[in-house]
């Protein structure tokens, strides 16, 4: 019996057949026989498929479908990749994942990296089994008809699936299932959908262009790709994976066991996911993409690559799809691949019929538009929150609290807006009533009073900054004015050159011009590269904000917590825990998964906390909707407690991955980069820090008023005396105007987003639409 019934899919374009089928079939099984993964007299391989096998999993249906218009050449290739793919993940269940081998699977998978160089047509490794044999069959084939860049992501991505095969065995190994963040994140390496991202390019004979290959828009659209296409196989393949082979790697278990709710509610959640992530890719395309193009100087024929690029992720959703409906591979017998909708007859099924419909035609999109503004909520009961970590306070926090105070005044924080003197964001109560210094004396309680005064004012900047963005260019809507205060904002960060330009026209550019000289004369460029990004990405991300809110618009689950990292401001506070390492942790490790998933863990628990702590002030007195906690609500269709309880036992599931990284793998990245023990002191220095920042931040937020209703019902009485931010006709401009007090600001102007007016994709196959009326647009296919 199926575990759960199959859901309604939302599959918003239509799937193609690629006419070269029957020879792609022909040509994938000679030379699965040529490479061993078939065996034969000549190979003599030990069995992992059989013919019957082979046949039955029809990969060279699945790639006619997910490439239907490559040509038979291209095909033939792709489809071998395919092949080659599938069997790594049965061989290696087969050998390493039943028999729990770490060691062999370490030993193993270490060669396999040596089977695609990226600048020598040469491999110096002889082959010794068909996986091996076949990777390097392929690399040669097909690596070096594209350029060195893509070379290199192709590497990544391929080299990901590889490795993190271990960590699925390692759970397999501990009987763990993972929380649904890690899940989600994991799964886009392990899973290998990026790798098929990148086979669009090569088997559409285009090329993302290497300056937008790491933009928000282009990594959005690979990250909805891959969620999409690992979503719907966990669906498919629960009964093999779970029932059969023993996985615990499948988002239905994960759901099943962090919800607590039954396999058909889990599995429905995970369709409903699955749907979110298609919509969060259309709403890239038809949004993003056309101001990406204009503000890195796309040309027409770059842009004809990159929609050619987006079509072939579209094509591959539905092609996949269909495949895996008729696949022997997965739990499909109950599909019926005539109709993409059978209506249900008799007595009660109007309703049922209501609910497939809403979910195939994609009309759940429609619910993340629909929330009130200033909703009122009350106060939120706060749960019980698991900490394992201890808290510290730095014995110099009462003096740089009084630090901190006589620097926000110089600044201009404390007191009217000098271009706009009828506007205040903080008095000295609302200063006092955040209380930076606690956060920074918290969160850093072993460093000297004048690290800890530097560390303050950043943090001072970053709580100014969230207050300030909102009330000046949300309240008022003005995306215009917000694009020019972040672009001027990146003036105040010069890599190369010692001296600021600009001068600062409000307390924020004030705040950071100050904070970037006292902290950058005597780091290398590297390192100012690293505080400049960190700053762009809190400032764009505070951008993708403000576009959300102006269409109100919950954002995707997903895309918010990928945003959120950056919205929260904790990755310069962690480059300033690097910094005080002086350089006694490799880079290395900190480029290891393990190292950057306790980061992760730390930052995910500052903004998870902080949902449920600003519940009301953002809600309802700043009328935001970008909360974890609203996000709940509208997606799992629950009250706000229930909400509020699944973000706290997020934050507890997050908090124990913590524990287990630092139990687990940290002892084998001891012993897989042979630290001695000073080495082993320093990184495990450095993990108490993130503990410190976990339970630092914790503590902080029970303890100030800022979140607290009182303090939120006085602010809003001592704003109602002063005069508001205009927000009538013709306001934006005038605060523009502001701005534009230098001919750097002037040109930054030029660059403001022209797509203002775009309206969202809300219908079925609208994205698709879009994107054939972009090409028809195109010089090229002119």
């Amino acid at each position: 019996m199926q575990p759960f019934e199959l859901p309604e899919f939302y599959v918003p374009w239509p799937a193609r057949l690629n006419p070269n089928l029957e020879v792609a079939r022909v040509h994938s099984k000679v030379w699965a026989y040529e490479m061993g993964i078939l065996e034969s007299e000549k190979t003599k391989s030990s069995v992992i498929w059989d013919e019957h096998t082979f046949d039955a999993h029809d990969y060279a249906l699945l790639c006619a479908y997910t490439h239907p218009d490559t040509p038979e050449v291209e095909l033939n290739l792709i489809t071998d990749w395919y092949v080659w793919v599938f069997f790594f993940d049965d061989h290696f269940l087969e050998v390493y994942k039943r028999t729990q081998d770490m060691e062999g699977a370490k030993a193993y998978l270490d060669r396999l990296p040596a089977f695609m160089p990226i600048y020598s047509e040469e491999i110096s490794l002889t082959a010794c089994n068909p996986v091996e044999r076949a990777l390097a069959d392929l690399w040669l084939r097909t690596a070096f008809t594209k350029s060195e860049q893509w070379r290199l992501r192709f590497f990544e991505s391929t080299k990901n699936l590889l490795e993190e095969s271990l960590w699925e065995l390692a759970n397999i190994n501990e009987a763990r299932v993972s929380n649904p963040i890690e899940y989600i994140e994991m799964r886009r390496k392990v899973g290998g959908a990026p790798w098929s991202a990148d086979l669009v390019e090569h088997a559409s004979f285009v090329e993302i262009p290497a300056k937008i290959a790491a933009t928000r828009p282009l990594t959005v659209l690979k990250d909805t790709f891959s969620d999409a296409v690992h979503l719907r196989n966990d669906l498919f393949s629960y009964q093999r994976e779970v029932e059969d082979e023993g996985e615990n790697a499948n988002c239905v278990l994960v759901f099943e066991r962090f919800l607590n709710v039954s396999t058909q509610k889990a599995a429905d959640c995970t369709n409903n996911l699955l749907s979110s992530r298609l919509y969060q890719f259309e709403n890239t395309v038809i949004t993003e993409l056309p101001s990406l193009f204009e503000e890195y100087g796309i040309t027409p024929e770059e842009q004809f690559n990159v929609l050619l690029y987006v079509k072939g992720l579209q094509d591959w959703q539905s092609g996949g799809h269909e495949w895996h409906m008729r696949s022997s591979r997965y739990m499909n017998s109950k599909v019926n691949v005539s109709s993409k909708f059978q209506p249900l007859t008799g007595i009660g099924t109007s309703v049922a019929n209501i609910n497939s419909l809403y979910n195939t035609f994609g009309l759940a999109r429609f619910k993340n538009y629909s929330h009130t503004p200033h909703k009122k909520v009350g106060e939120t009961i706060l749960p019980r929150v698991y900490m394992p970590f201890a808290t510290q306070l730095n014995p110099h926090k009462k003096s740089v609290q009084q630090y901190s105070k006589q620097w926000a005044y110089k600044m201009g924080m404390l007191g009217p807006l000098v271009d706009q003197p009828d506007l205040f964001i903080w008095d000295e109560h609302k200063f006092d009533a955040t209380d930076a210094a606690l956060f920074a004396a918290l969160v850093q309680p072993n460093i000297t009073e004048s690290q800890l005064e530097l560390v303050v004012c950043w943090c001072v900047w970053g709580f100014y900054i969230d207050d300030y963005f909102p009330r000046v260019y949300g309240n008022s809507r003005d995306i215009a004015g917000a694009k020019i205060f972040v672009e001027r904002l990146l003036e105040f960060m010069p890599i190369n050159t010692p001296t600021i330009e600009l001068i600062p026209s409000n307390p924020v550019e004030s705040g950071l011009s100050n904070m970037w000289e006292r902290i950058t004369k005597n780091l290398t460029n590297e390192i100012r590269g690293l505080f400049r990004s960190a700053v762009k990405g809190f400032a764009d991300a505070m951008l993708w904000e403000l576009s959300n809110l102006i269409s109100n618009r919950i954002p995707d689950p997903m895309d918010y917590v990928k945003m959120r990292r950056k919205l929260v401001g904790t990755d310069y506070i962690i480059l300033f825990a690097r910094l005080a390492q002086n350089n006694v942790i490799l880079p290395e490790i900190y480029d290891t998964r393990t190292l950057r998933e306790l980061e992760n863990i730390a930052i995910d628990h500052v903004w998870l906390i902080n949902d449920i702590f600003s519940y009301q002030k953002e809600i309802e007195f700043e009328g935001e909707l970008h909360n974890g906690v609203l996000i709940a609500e509208y997606f799992l269709e629950c009250s706000r407690m229930e909400a509020v309880e699944l973000i706290n036992n997020l934050m507890t599931a997050r908090i124990q991955q913590f524990e287990y990284l630092v139990a687990i793998e940290l002892p084998t990245l001891f012993e897989r980069f042979k630290l001695d023990k000073k080495a082993q002191k320093n990184l495990l220095g450095y993990v108490q820090y993130l503990q410190h920042m976990i339970s630092g931040d914790a503590e902080y937020h029970f303890t100030v008023d800022r979140y607290k209703e009182f303090e939120l019902k006085n602010e809003q009485m001592r704003s109602r005396k002063s005069i508001a931010i205009p927000t009538g006709l013709g306001t934006s401009a005038a605060q523009i105007t502001a701005l534009l007090k230098t001919e750097k600001t002037k040109n930054a102007a030029s660059s403001i987003d022209r797509m203002l007016n775009e309206v969202n994709a809300t219908g079925l196959g609208t994205s698709a639409a879009r994107v054939i009326d972009l090409l028809k647009n195109s010089k090229k296919l002119k």
